[in-house]
């Protein structure tokens, strides 16, 4: 039996494992150092949802989401990352994270949850079937982005 609960920072390297996966199968370039960094940050932040889901008291799924405000549609939340484990898919452990991300947004008080679906080279048009059965809709809105330096 599956249980989903709000993250802490005691699962860091389970999730950290599972998102070293997602961002390999995904064709992401983010090393392990910045991903367990950027997971420790976003566990303590105020401003961030971690939630996972156990299965006989293992974490096999996550998904972290984040707010900003903006002058468009003031306080949004975004659902930034979500994987499930190859061995647990298709159990709707997806659906059951998206929905826990919806909760917090709609608790937070934000206008929208938004979602970023990124092809990096692949065929992710199975994304958008699944999102849109969840109530998302596509507002053709493109994402530019420039790399700074620090």
């Amino acid at each position: 039996m599956s249980r989903l609960r709000t993250a802490d920072a005691a699962d860091h390297s389970a999730i950290l494992a599972l998102a070293v996966d997602f961002y390999a199968e995904d064709g992401f370039t983010t090393p392990r150092e910045k991903l367990a960094e950027h997971l420790s940050h976003l566990l303590g932040s105020a401003a961030a949802h971690a939630a996972v889901i156990e299965e006989g008291g293992t974490i096999v799924a996550f998904a972290l989401s984040t707010s900003s405000y903006g002058l468009e549609n003031g306080l949004i939340a975004e659902l930034e990352d979500l994987y499930v484990a190859p061995a647990f898919r298709r159990r709707g452990l997806a659906a059951e994270l998206i929905e826990d991300s919806a909760r917090w947004a709609t608790e937070l008080g934000a206008a929208q949850l938004e979602i970023v679906i990124a092809p990096n080279g692949q065929d992710v048009s199975h994304l958008f079937a699944i999102y849109r059965g969840r109530g998302f809709t596509d507002e053709g809105r493109r994402i530019l982005s420039r790399t700074t330096t620090r």
